[in-house]
């Protein structure tokens, strides 16, 4: 007797942690799209759409606009490994997980890392950059968490944007939990490159990494005196794929390009500025309710999209996070570093920040937090 495999069943969440984030109908209707081959005429078009709706994202320019194939980790990777060659001086910032990753990505690449460090849950002032600049007069790149998933802190970049030039190095930017939901102005801030995650704000399943390079950039890549030491990242070849030449590099995932450009679409309808509007809304509904409950936010300059808070004193975090999630069907985030067992990252991220998810969850808190 064959056995058959059992119909997927998976439960309906509301996710509400550091991603992924709800997806809308829309988004998973592309999804399930016809697969047609990655160099089908069809599906070129589909490419040099979804560039296009990028660029607008984006708010850049830049020619070289793209969604590298991967998570948002391959899209820092593929920033990272283009930029640097080996001996070449590179600053980044760390004052959370992503900018350690930032760092240990750079120092895998061979470059000498200077690190500028602020505690986890600040942000880093222009003054550090400043003076790291001063002290490494040949960085060539300077790397920095627009918003740093792990502490929920929310990073300027204008003053940094303009140290970082005024050395004659290049500004390389994580918007993964960012863009699309918070503004992001790549050619307003002169980021040179920036690189975010289609599971966030933009409300798509996980699997690519929108990439943006500017000029500048570009040059820097194409003056290099080594190899790429990534060949599936090697935006010289990239380049020619989704560009006119449509050189054969991968098997790009059809159908999750189909999703993206979708919920760009989407983002778009509703426009960046209303939707960075309602995002801002639902946050500050939300600081007020947990605020009510007596719950501390732990950045003092927090993101819209990614709420960290100190859990209470004597309260067992993951016994709330298990009884949100197996009672209320509600996913909240764990605390990262030092913060784990004793903070909560709740996620208001695309078609996840709404009112009624707002009120459902500060709902849900009370009453666990009463019992």
């Amino acid at each position: 007797m064959t056995e058959t495999c059992d119909p997927l069943d998976l439960p309906q969440r509301i996710l509400m942690g550091p991603g992924p984030s709800d997806v809308p109908p829309r988004v998973l209707a592309a999804l399930a799209a016809p697969t047609v081959g990655h160099l089908d005429p069809a599906y070129l078009r589909i490419m040099d759409q979804t560039r296009d709706l990028l660029r607008r994202v984006f708010r850049t320019a830049n020619e070289m606009t793209l969604a590298v194939s991967g998570t948002g980790s391959a899209g820092m990777e593929a920033c990272v490994v283009n930029l640097i060659e080996p001996g070449d001086e590179m600053a980044v910032c760390v004052n959370g997980v992503f900018g350690t990753r930032m760092a240990d990505v750079a120092d895998r690449c061979g470059a000498s890392v200077h690190k500028v460090e602020a505690e986890w849950g600040r942000v880093i002032e222009p003054d550090a950059v400043a003076a790291a600049l001063k002290a490494h007069p040949r960085t060539k790149v300077v790397g920095i968490v627009h918003a740093e998933t792990s502490t929920g802190a929310h990073q300027p970049l204008e003053e940094i944007s303009r140290l970082v030039h005024d050395a004659g190095a290049l500004l390389l930017v994580d918007a993964v939990t960012s863009l699309g939901g918070a503004d992001v102005r790549v050619d307003d801030w002169r980021i040179d490159a920036c690189y975010s995650g289609t599971q966030k704000c933009l409300s798509c399943p996980p699997g690519l990494a929108p990439v943006t390079l500017s000029p500048a950039a570009v040059a820097a890549i194409e003056s290099r005196k080594s190899k790429v030491r990534s060949w599936y990242l090697d935006v010289s070849m990239l380049r020619q794929y989704w560009g006119q030449a449509r050189v054969y590099h991968h098997t790009a995932p059809v159908n999750m390009t189909y999703a993206l450009r979708e919920a760009l679409r989407i983002v778009l309808e509703e426009g960046l500025d209303p939707r960075i509007a309602r995002h801002q809304a639902n946050h500050a509904r939300l600081r007020a309710g947990l605020e009510s409950l007596g719950l501390r936010y732990i950045p003092a300059r927090s993101l819209t999209t990614l709420n960290c808070v100190a859990a209470p004193e004597g309260v067992d975090e993951a016994a709330v996070r298990r009884r949100l999630l197996e009672e209320y069907g509600i996913e909240i985030g764990a605390g990262l570093g030092p913060f784990k067992g004793k903070a909560w990252r709740i996620g208001l991220m695309g078609h996840s920040s709404t009112v009624r998810n707002v009120d459902l969850l500060l709902a849900a808190l009370r009453l666990i937090l009463k019992r």
